[in-house]
Parts: C-alpha cells; structure tokens; sequence
C-alpha cells in the first residue's frame, strides 16, 4: 500500500510543471499545472501511453500536431510514438492528473517542434 498527499510534493518550476505523486514500480502519477502562457516541451515515449485528466481551466494539446483544447473533465492518452505539446493560452491556470504507464523514467524524447502560429 502507498498512501500520499498532493501537498507533501513540490512542482518541478516552483509554482508550476509536473509534480510527481507516485512514480513507480508499475505507473507514475502526478498532477500537471501550467500557468496562462506557458507551455511544455513537445516530446514523445517509445513505449510509455501518457493520460491527462483535467480538473481546471484548459489547454491546447497538440498530438501529432493536431490541436485539442481540453477543458474540466476532458481526458486524453497519447499513444507510445505520438508527439505532445502542451500550452495554456487562458487567462487562468490549467491544472491535470497525469499517468504514465508502464513505469520507465527514461523514457522520454524532447522532438524540436512547436505549432506555427
């Protein structure tokens, strides 16, 4: 058993980024909050699926450079091999659970990319 709470954990910028809840032995899990104008890098798993659940505001998520705008209660995987890139163009905060499965912390491909504007 592993119990936790979101408080007892730090964001990885301070007031925002990714902020790690659990990470292994099987999944890693956390919550995500991205302030108005920031994004994350695009990247991509070879063999990691990466969920988010939104819990507040919205984000445009680019997959595969397709944009999806999520909103509270909108869920999204992106597959092993697909492109994600994250940025909140709102005026409040964006704030997700996240889910990576199966557990590999090194995993992970920042991809060069940024939608054109």
């Amino acid at each position: 058993m592993f119990l936790t709470n979101e408080s007892e954990h730090e964001y990885r910028f301070g007031d925002n980024g990714p902020k790690y809840l659990s990470r292994g032995p099987r999944t890693d899990f956390g919550i995500v909050t991205l302030l108005p104008g920031q994004d994350f890098p695009a990247h991509k798993h070879t063999r990691i699926e990466e969920a988010f659940f939104t819990i507040e505001g919205e984000v445009h998520l680019y997959l595969d450079g397709q944009c999806h705008v999520l909103k509270k209660g909108d869920y999204l995987r992106c597959d092993p091999g697909e492109v994600h890139y994250v940025i909140n163009k709102g005026k409040v905060p964006w704030k997700a659970v996240f889910v990576k499965a199966p557990y590999d912390p090194d995993d992970g491909v920042t991809v060069d990319w940024k939608p054109e504007e």
